[in-house]
C-alpha cells in the first residue's frame, strides 16, 4: 500500500473544495435574503399632505411610527377605493381571494387579530398635533422603540466580518492548493515517492549480469527479513550503500530490486529533488524525508545522482554553494542519528563518485561502496536472456555470439539491441527473430541505419573500396590482429561510408604492447591504401587518425610503453564512469616531446602498413574488385579470396569442434567526405 498521504484523491479533493465554497456563496444569498426580508418590502410612498388628507377622510385603520418613517394601514373600504381608482383590478381580485381564504381557515377570534400589511408609507415629521388627530380620528397608532445595538452588530457583520472570514477561507484553500498539503508554498516538503514491492514489481531475478553486486544487496535484504540472526552474534544493518558504475548499468533497477524483495517501503527521490533556489530549503527536504522514513521504519531510502548534494564542500572540486552544503550537512547528520536497528536503509547511485564529499563516503554513512560496472561475457549472456524473454526468436538465435559481439555494452544498450532486432523482424515481415536481425541491430545502435538514399561516384566507390580493403588486409597479415568478420562500403547514418567489423576469438581484459602497435597498423592502413593506389589522401581517415593518436598517448602517458618516457605517469583519468577524460599531469615541456614521440610512433605505424600493402597489392586489389560489385562481404570471403591469391590451403573443418565465439565490435570507421550530398 501507498503511503496515506498519497492515497487522497487530488479529484475528490477538488470536489470537496467545490461544495465547500457553492455552501458558503449559498450562505451568503440566504444572509442577505434574510435580512431584505427582515427589512420588509416598502409599501407605496406619499406625501405628509396625503397622509393627513387619508386621516381627516377617514380612511386611515391604523399607523406605525418610527424613527425615520410612518407606516400607514387602510381601512377595506377605502383599500377598494384606491385600488379601483389606480385600475388595479386584478390585484383587487386578488386581494378578495386571499382574504376570504384566509376567513375560512381562521376562527373569529383569530379574524379580530388579524393584520393587513401598510398600504402608504411617508417621512416621519416633527409635527406635535399628529397623536390628537389620530386620535380625534379614531386611528390606532403605535410608535417603535429601535434596537440600535442589534442593529449596529448586524451591519457590521454583515459589512465587516463576513467578508473577512470569505477571504481568510479563500486565502486558506489557495494556499492548500499551492503546497499541496504542507507548508509555506509546500518549499520544505519531501516529495519522496514510495514504492512498495507490488509497485516496483522488480526482483533480483530481473536484473542480470550484477552477480557481484546483486550479492552484497541480497545480504541487506536478508538481513531486514531476519536481522536477529545477525544482533544475535553483534552484527549491526549497514546504514548506506553507494551504488556506483557507468550510466545504463542498472543502479536503479538494482534499488528497485531490493525494494521489490524486501517488501519493505521504498522511498525513491533523485539528488535534485533537494536543491532549491531559497536557502534552507533543501536541508528542511531531509529533514522530512527522515522523519518520514523513520515512521514508516523498516524501509529503504533511494537517492539516485546522490553528486547533486554530495559534491565535495572543497573550493577546487566545485564547492562553496551556501545551500548545497547546507543540505549536505543535514544529510550528514541524519546519516548520523537514525538507529540503524529500526531497519531503516539508505542506498544512493551516482556515475561520479569522485566528486563525491569524502565525509559522505566515509564508514558508518555509506558503509559498502558496490561497483555496478559494464558487464562482462556472461554477464551480457545473461542480460540478453532476460530482455529476451518476451521475444519470439528462432533456432538461428546465438545469444553468446551477440554478447561475444558487442564487448563493452551496458545493459540498456544490450535491451535496446533486442528490441531493434524485434522491429526488423516486424519490418521485414517475420514472425520471430533470427540472428541476422540480431546482427543487424547490433550495427544500428554501433554505426547507424544503412543510409540507401546516398549515391556515391564510381571514383568515391573504388577510394572507399580500398580504404576498407586496406583495414581488413592488413589485420588479417599481422599475427596479433582480430580477425575480420564484415567489410561493407554501404553508408551509415552516423557519418560512415564504409567500415570493417572485428571480432576478437575470445574476450580479452588486458592488451600486449605488441596488440596496441598492431591495432595502430590497422587503423592507419585506410589512409595507406589510398596513398599507395591513387597517389594522394582524402578526408576520409579522420576517424582512423583520431583513434590512432588516443591508443599511441596512452601507450605513453598511461601505459608506459615508451622508451623515452618509461615508467612516468603522464596523465589520469578523471570521471572513469563517463567520459573518462585524461588529464595531463606534467608541465608543457613534457607535453610537446610527448606529441613529438606520438608523431614518431604513428609515423612508424603508417610506414608498416604501406610495406605491408605494397607486399599485398594483388590480394588488395582483387578483394577491392570484388567488395564494389557486392558492396558487403563476409569474413569467409574475404579469406577465401586472400588464401587464393596467397596459394594458402583452405582450413579443414573439424566435425564436432565448436567454432571459435565473435567477442566485440571494433569499428573501423571512416568519415568519408561527410559534407557530401546525402543522394
Amino acid at each position: 500500500m501507498d503511503n496515506q498521504n498519497n492515497n487522497k484523491n487530488p479529484k475528490n479533493n477538488r470536489q470537496g473544495w467545490g461544495i465547500i465554497l457553492a455552501t458558503t456563496l449559498l450562505a451568503i444569498f440566504v444572509v442577505m435574503g434574510s435580512s431584505s426580508l427582515m427589512q420588509g418590502q416598502d409599501p407605496e410612498e406619499i406625501s405628509y399632505d396625503k397622509f393627513l388628507a387619508l386621516i381627516g377622510e377617514k380612511k386611515v385603520e391604523k399607523v406605525v411610527l418610527e424613527p425615520s418613517k410612518i407606516y400607514i394601514t387602510l381601512t377595506d373600504e377605502a383599500r377598494k377605493e384606491e385600488l379601483e381608482a389606480a385600475g388595479k383590478t386584478e390585484e383587487l381580485m386578488a386581494n378578495e381571494w386571499l382574504s376570504q381564504l384566509e376567513s375560512m381557515s381562521q376562527s373569529d377570534g383569530d379574524k379580530e387579530k388579524r393584520d393587513h400589511a401598510p398600504d402608504y408609507y411617508t417621512g416621519a415629521v416633527d409635527d406635535y398635533q399628529l397623536a390628537d388627530r389620530l386620535d380625534k380620528a379614531g386611528v390606532t397608532f403605535e410608535q417603535t422603540i429601535p434596537d440600535t445595538m442589534s442593529a449596529m452588530i448586524f451591519e457590521l457583520f454583515i459589512t465587516l466580518v463576513l467578508p473577512l472570514l470569505l477571504m481568510v477561507i479563500l486565502f486558506n484553500f489557495v494556499m492548500r492548493k499551492m503546497s499541496k498539503g504542507g507548508g509555506m508554498m509546500g518549499i520544505g516538503k519531501s516529495n519522496a515517492k514510495v514504492y512498495v514491492e507490488k509497485e516496483t514489481g522488480v526482483t533480483f531475478q530481473d536484473v542480470a549480469g550484477q552477480d557481484e553486486a546483486k550479492e552484497s544487496l541480497q545480504e541487506v535484504v536478508d538481513f531486514l527479513h531476519n536481522p536477529g540472526k545477525y544482533t544475535g552474534i553483534g552484527a549491526k544493518l549497514p546504514k548506506g550503500a553507494l551504488l556506483v558504475g557507468p550510466p545504463g548499468t542498472g543502479k536503479t533497477l538494482l534499488a528497485k530490486a531490493v525494494a521489490g524483495e524486501a517488501k519493505v517501503p521504498f522511498f525513491s527521490l533523485s539528488g535534485s529533488a533537494f536543491v532549491e533556489m531559497y536557502v534552507g530549503v533543501g536541508a528542511s527536504r531531509v529533514r522530512d524525508l527522515f522523519k518520514q522514513a523513520q515512521q514508516m521504519a523498516p524501509c529503504i531510502v533511494f537517492i539516485d545522482e546522490i553528486d547533486a548534494i554530495g559534491k565535495s564542500r572543497d573550493t577546487a572540486m566545485g564547492g562553496g554553494n551556501d545551500e548545497r552544503e547546507q543540505t549536505l550537512n543535514q544529510l550528514l547528520a541524519e546519516m548520523d542519528g537514525f538507529d540503524t536497528n529500526k531497519g531503516l536503509l539508505l542506498l544512493a547511485a551516482t556515475n561520479r563518485p569522485e566528486v563525491l564529499d569524502p565525509a559522505l563516503l566515509r564508514p558508518g554513512r555509506f558503509d559498502r561502496r558496490i561497483i555496478v560496472d559494464k558487464p562482462d561475457l556472461k554477464g551480457r549472456t545473461d542480460t540478453l536472456k532476460v530482455h529476451s524473454k518476451d521475444v519470439k526468436m528462432d533456432e538461428t538465435v546465438d545469444l553468446e555470439a551477440i554478447a561475444l559481439a558487442t564487448s563493452g555494452a551496458v545493459g540498456s544498450d544490450l535491451a535496446n539491441m533486442i528490441n531493434e532486432a524485434a522491429i526488423n523482424a516486424v519490418k521485414h515481415g517475420r514472425q520471430v527473430v533470427s540472428q541476422k536481425d540480431l546482427f543487424e541491430a547490433v550495427e544500428v545502435v554501433l554505426v547507424g541505419k544503412e543510409k540507401k538514399d546516398r549515391i556515391m561516384s564510381k571514383e568515391e566507390r573504388r577510394i572507399v573500396s580500398y580504404h576498407e580493403v586496406g583495414h581488413a588486409l592488413v589485420s588479417a597479415l599481422q599475427k596479433d590482429a582480430e580477425p575480420v568478420q564484415k567489410i561493407t562500403i554501404v553508408p551509415r547514418t552516423m557519418g560512415a561510408l564504409g567500415y570493417v567489423m572485428q571480432t576478437p576469438e575470445e574476450e580479452k581484459f588486458l592488451n600486449t604492447k605488441k596488440e596496441l602497435e598492431a591495432m595502430l597498423v590497422g587503423a592507419l592502413a585506410g589512409r595507406a591504401a589510398e596513398e599507395l593506389v591513387f597517389d594522394t589522401v582524402t578526408t576520409g581517415a579522420s576517424n582512423d587518425i583520431e583513434k590512432a593518436t588516443k591508443i599511441a598517448r596512452a601507450m605513453i602517458t598511461q601505459y608506459g610503453m615508451s622508451e623515452k618516457f618509461g615508467l612516468i605517469g603522464l596523465e589520469s583519468v578523471q570521471h572513469r564512469y563517463l567520459d573518462g577524460r585524461p588529464v595531463m599531469n606534467c608541465g608543457d615541456a613534457t607535453a610537446a616531446e610527448i606529441d613529438s614521440e606520438v608523431m614518431v610512433m604513428l609515423k612508424n605505424a603508417y610506414t608498416e602498413a604501406k610495406r605491408l600493402l605494397s607486399e599485398n597489392r594483388e590480394a588488395l586489389d582483387k578483394i577491392a574488385d570484388f567488395l564494389i560489385e557486392k558492396e558487403t562481404i563476409t569474413g569467409k570471403e574475404f579469406m577465401k579470396i586472400f588464401r587464393e591469391v596467397k596459394g594458402i590451403p583452405e582450413p579443414e573443418e573439424t566435425d564436432g569442434q565448436p567454432e571459435k565465439k565473435e567477442e566485440r565490435i571494433a569499428m573501423k570507421e571512416t568519415s568519408e567526405q561527410t559534407s557530401e550530398p546525402a543522394e
